[in-house]
Order: C-alpha cells, then sequence, then structure tokens
C-alpha cells in the first residue's frame, strides 16, 4: 500500500457542507430510509410528525369508540330478542306442563275412586250371597268379573288393561280352597271366552289343562306348590283371560306374594286398609319398552268404610301404564312438543332378589305419542329451572300402622322441557335484528375509514416529499453535521418569521437568512484518509457496455460500502472508479490508521474475489482488474 495524499501534500482533514457523493448509479451508498435518524428534525418536520401522531391516535380512538358501539348494541339487541324468544318458550312450557300436571292428577283421582267403588261392590255383593250360601271368605268368586273388569279398565282409560283378584288363603283353609277354585275355574273361563271374545281359538278345556290344580311359588318356574308357612295371596281370577308370553301355565293360582314387591304391598294394605302404590317397573314389550305401576286396592269382608272391625279378604290389583295417559295428552299437536316427565316415587327401591320396582323413571312426550327413556332421570339439568313439580299420589294411610321396615310411597311428577322443544321457539330474528344493528354501524364505520384513506393518501404524500428531502439530506452529510444543518436552519426561519409575518415577502427573507448563515466545517485533527481506484478500468469500461460498467461498479462499492460499515469508516464520496474514505471522522478514534489499513487490506482481498467471480458475466479479463489503496495519516 502506498501512504501518500494526492499532490502529495496534506494539511487539516475537513468535513464541510460542501462535500458531495454520487448516487448508486455510479457506486455512491445510499443509506435505509427506514433506519432511524438520530438527529433533531426541522421545526416543519417535527411539528407535522407530532400533529400525525395526535391525528392517529384520535382516529384510532374514534374508531375504537364505534367498534365499541356495534359490539354494545348488536349484543344488546340480540339480547332483548333472545329474551323476548326464551319469555314465549317458558309460557308455552308452563301451559304444556300444567296440561300434564292436570290430567296426571285428575287420572290419579279418578283411579282411586274407580277402584274403591270396585271393591265395595265386591264386598257387598260377596257379604249377601256368602250369607246366603252359608259360607265365608275365600270360598267366593266374584260373579260377572270379565264384564265388571272391563267396565274398571274404561272408567281408568286403560288401552292394555291387565286386572285380576287376589284372595288371602291361611295354610288351614289351603286345600279346601285349592279343590273349590278348580271346580270354579271351568265356568270363569267359558264365562271369559263368551265375555272377551276368541283366545286365539283356546276353548275352556285348553285354559283348564293349563291351570295348575294347586298355589304355586313362582310364575316362571318351575311351579311348584308354594311352600310359604303363612297365609297365601293366590291369583284367582284376571281380565283379559290370558297366559302370559314364555309362560307355559295360566297365572292362576300363582302366589304372588312370591315377589318381594308385592308381598310389601299386600302387608301395607292389610295392615293400613286402604290402598296402596308400588314402585315404577319397566319391562320390554314386543316392540316397544313400557312401564307400570302396581297398585293393590284391597277387598274387604264388610262394604261398610265405617267399621273398623272389617277384615282384608283380598285385593284387586291394577298395573297402571302411565304411556297410555301420556299418549293422547296432546293429540293434534306437531310432534315437535317434545316434553321430558319424570315420575319419583318417594320409596327407595327394593333390594329383594325378585323385586321388580324402582323408584324413578323417565317419560318422554312427542305430541300424540310417548315413550319410556329409562330407570333414572334423564332430564337436561340446563332445564331444572323451568321444572314444574306436582305430587298427584298421597295417600292419606295412617303411617302408624304401617309395619316397621316397609315404606308407603308419595309420587311426585316433574316436568321439564325438552331442547326440541326449546329449537321451536329459536327464530332467525336474534340474527336479523343484530345484522341490521351491524350493517348499520358497520357503514358508518367505513364511511369514517374511507375518508381516513383520502386523508392518509394526501398525507402520504407530503410525507413522503419530506422523506425524500430528508435521505438526500442524510446521504450527503454525516449525522454530526445532519443534525446541526437542521439546527442551523430551523433558527434562521425562526428568526426570519419574527420580523415579519404578515408581509409577503417572508420567502425572500427565508432565503436571505439561510444563504446568509456561517458555513459549517470542523476540524479533524487525527484522521486517516483511503484513496483507492481501479487498475485497469480505463481500457476494461471502454470495451464494455455501460450496463456491465454499472454491475460491476455497484458490486465493488458495495461491498466496500460493508466493509467501511464493520470498522466505523466514513466514506466520503466516489468519482468513477475511485472510492474516498476516511478513517477518525466524524467520530474520532485512537487507531484510526490501523483501522484504515485493515479496511485496505480487506478492500483488496474482496476485489479480488468479486472480479474472478463476474468473469463468467464481464468477459474473462475482468479478473485483470485490481485495485489500488493509496493511506495518508495525519496527525499533529
Amino acid at each position: 500500500m502506498s501512504d501518500s495524499l494526492e499532490n502529495g501534500k496534506s494539511h487539516h482533514s475537513k468535513s464541510s457542507t460542501s462535500g458531495q457523493e454520487s448516487d448508486s448509479s455510479t457506486g455512491g451508498e445510499i443509506p435505509d430510509p427506514s433506519a432511524p435518524h438520530q438527529h433533531q428534525e426541522s421545526v416543519p418536520l417535527e411539528v407535522a410528525i407530532r400533529e400525525a401522531k395526535h391525528v392517529f391516535r384520535a382516529k384510532i380512538f374514534a374508531t375504537i369508540i364505534l367498534l365499541a358501539a356495534v359490539c354494545v348494541v348488536a349484543t344488546i339487541t340480540y339480547l332483548l330478542v333472545d329474551s323476548q324468544e326464551k319469555r314465549n318458550f317458558e309460557s308455552q312450557f308452563t301451559g304444556y306442563a300444567s296440561e300434564v300436571v292436570t290430567v296426571s292428577r285428575e287420572t290419579t283421582s279418578q283411579i282411586f275412586d274407580a277402584l274403591d267403588a270396585f271393591s265395595v261392590s265386591i264386598s257387598s255383593q260377596a257379604a249377601r250371597e256368602l250369607e246366603l250360601r252359608n259360607s265365608t271368605w275365600p270360598f267366593y268368586r266374584i260373579p260377572d268379573w270379565s264384564v265388571r273388569a272391563q267396565r274398571l279398565a274404561e272408567l281408568t282409560r286403560r288401552e292394555n288393561p291387565y286386572v285380576a283378584f287376589d284372595v288371602i288363603v291361611t295354610q288351614d283353609e289351603r286345600e279346601a280352597w285349592e279343590e273349590f277354585a278348580n271346580g270354579e275355574y271351568p265356568i270363569e273361563y267359558q264365562y271369559a271366552i263368551e265375555k272377551e271374545g276368541d283366545k286365539n281359538g283356546m276353548t275352556a278345556e285348553d285354559f283348564l289343562n293349563k291351570t295348575l290344580p294347586y298355589i304355586y311359588q313362582s310364575d316362571i318356574g318351575p311351579f311348584l306348590p308354594a311352600v310359604e308357612t303363612g297365609d297365601l295371596l293366590p291369583m284367582f281370577q284376571l281380565y283379559p283371560l290370558q297366559i302370559f308370553p314364555g309362560v307355559p301355565y295360566m297365572p292362576l293360582n300363582w302366589n304372588i306374594q312370591s315377589y318381594g314387591a308385592v308381598r310389601d304391598l299386600f302387608k301395607i294394605a292389610r295392615a293400613t286398609k286402604s290402598a296402596v302404590v308400588g314402585g315404577f317397573f319397566i319391562y320390554l314389550g314386543a316392540s316397544t319398552k313400557s312401564s307400570g305401576t302396581e297398585i293393590l286396592q284391597p277387598v274387604f269382608d264388610r262394604a261398610d268404610s265405617a267399621d273398623e272391625d272389617r277384615r282384608v279378604v283380598g285385593g284387586v290389583s291394577l298395573t297402571l301404564h302411565w304411556l297410555d295417559y301420556f299418549k293422547n295428552l296432546f293429540h293434534g299437536v306437531d310432534s315437535d312438543v317434545r316434553l321430558i316427565v319424570v315420575l319419583k316415587n318417594s320409596c327407595p327401591p327394593s333390594h329383594d332378589a325378585l323385586a321388580i320396582s324402582d323408584h324413578i323413571v323417565t317419560y318422554q312426550i312427542d305430541g300424540s305419542n310417548a315413550i319410556v327413556l329409562g330407570e333414572t332421570d334423564l332430564h337436561n339439568p340446563k332445564f331444572d329451572s323451568l321444572e314444574v313439580t306436582e305430587t298427584f299420589i298421597d295417600l292419606d294411610v295412617d303411617h302408624a300402622n304401617v309395619p316397621d321396615g316397609l315404606c308407603v310411597p308419595t309420587s311426585t311428577l316433574h316436568v321439564y322441557p325438552s331442547e326440541l322443544l326449546e329449537k321451536k321457539f329459536e327464530t332467525n330474528n336474534r340474527a336479523i335484528y343484530t345484522s341490521v344493528v351491524v350493517v348499520i354501524f358497520s357503514f358508518t364505520v367505513l364511511v369514517f375509514l374511507l375518508y381516513d384513506f383520502v386523508v392518509r393518501r394526501l398525507q402520504r404524500k407530503v410525507m413522503d416529499r419530506i422523506n425524500k428531502q430528508d435521505m438526500i439530506v442524510a446521504n450527503v452529510f454525516p449525522s454530526a453535521m445532519r443534525d446541526r444543518l437542521y439546527q442551523a436552519q430551523g433558527n434562521a426561519l425562526q428568526q426570519s418569521q419574527m420580523v415579519d409575518q404578515s408581509t409577503n415577502s417572508v420567502g425572500s427573507k427565508n432565503e436571505s437568512a439561510i444563504m446568509g448563515a456561517a458555513p459549517l466545517a470542523d476540524l479533524f485533527p487525527n484522521t486517516s484518509i483511503v484513496f483507492a481506484d481501479i487498475a485497469g478500468f480505463t481500457a476494461w469500461s471502454s470495451a464494455r457496455e455501460p450496463q456491465q460498467v454499472f454491475i460491476l461498479l455497484e458490486n465493488i462499492y458495495g461491498a466496500l460500502d460493508t466493509i467501511a460499515n464493520r470498522y466505523a469508516i466514513f466514506k466520503v464520496e466516489t468519482v468513477g472508479d475511485c472510492y474516498v474514505a476516511a478513517a477518525g471522522i466524524p467520530d474520532p478514534m485512537d487507531n484510526h490508521a490501523i483501522v484504515a489499513c485493515r479496511f485496505a487490506r480487506e478492500a483488496l482481498k474482496k476485489m479480488k474475489g468479486i472480479t474472478h467471480q463476474m468473469e463468467v458475466s464481464l468477459g474473462p479479463d475482468t479478473a485483470a482488474l485490481d485495485l489500488r489503496v493509496g493511506i495518508h495519516r495525519y496527525e499533529p
């Protein structure tokens, strides 16, 4: 490297406002416009930026207010419409639930009244006939049983009735009663066939052959004689006359106390001398699941209800299927009127192995149809607040007479809406009204944003012009000089405007004030100047297209700029193929000569790499180009 300065002379190195740089088309460096300027802006630019920030904040605040208003009004609209739909839904459900409660309460009242009347008629007629025959219970068959039982079923509105008469037989009466019953069955079967109609071709003799001649223990086998030591409760008369599916024998003579739940019911009825209700049971039919409740109405030896000495001699058992009442409850109403009805029994479920009862059953009513859902509470908990509850079976029983360990149930009915019923009242009004509000406010916001866009577009043009001017100044002057230049210009403008702001000659005064300002120049006593030019460039460029020359200079000067930035070296200018830089200005450094040498060494190495790399695209003699570097170090 040569340690020389052009013309062999050097005095004090200075940076002045008269320094110039070429643009990137001749290898000059244009700084990144997005890089922050570390200088005090001119007064007009500073004011413009400050005001732009205020306007921007105001626009953001206004936009947030508008959007918040949209959200608030839309939410209020949605909630108001939704609240109205919910009120309509709840009002309609309350009407449906009231109908269910009313029908259930009236139904149970009719059933118990009919059973009581049925029991009184049996007791009254039996007392007369037994007295005439000089006989006693249990040796009595209810005459016209099929007709009476059918009438009872009609009064209770049963579609598929099941009514049985069970008689109490002591162990001492067992043998005589079995003989009596076997003699009465042919008469009973023949009468039932005549009154009830065809029994799938079966005759009275066929039914008689299917009847066991003794009181047996179980209806599911092995059909052995009952082994209980206490009183027995055989089924004696049945309506309709039938053989249960899957069972080879008639249910008559079956001791129904073999089922624990029925045994408990009979104990309570016998002790309290009143009708009792069992738990709910579920069974599978041929095609559907069904559920029922067993009701046992005691039959007495005397009809006088005021006679405290009257004795329970038997009972009329009626299986109540709630589906028969729920099915036609809303006849002609759309199936989407779906209600969930839960029946609950206050007594816990029996744990007897033969018990068939439970204390909860859930039904689903679909318009004029109804189904059993299951043996647990299956309503949707979200409708708990809409629950309609009614006690529809509460027997007037003296609990002091109830045997220990047994329970007289209170049955309650719980009605809930379903999701299908809720959806029936869900309309598009919420979405429609809310959408209208959102559209109106959105249009307002769009108009505001459109206006803002137009204003910002005009402002952007002004700012672009200011930024371009600032970029030119930033490329020409170092940051320190640039800051002082802005400050000096601002002071000159302020002084000029203070002279006379009301005249038309402000522009000329501003120009004269700026032109009359003192020049900005600083002395840098410790610097090293670097001169670098391309050896062989004149001959090489004369044989190349301008575009190729530009490509070469752009790559070389770009690489030198990168190295200069890394070593904090200030680029002074580029003239043709000459690159001028200085170390130690505008920020002083003690090792400026060393830094300049390191820059020069790395520049030479980089030059070799670039020329060899571009030899293919710019010609074979490109690699012959070389970089000559001279450094002048000045210290006082």
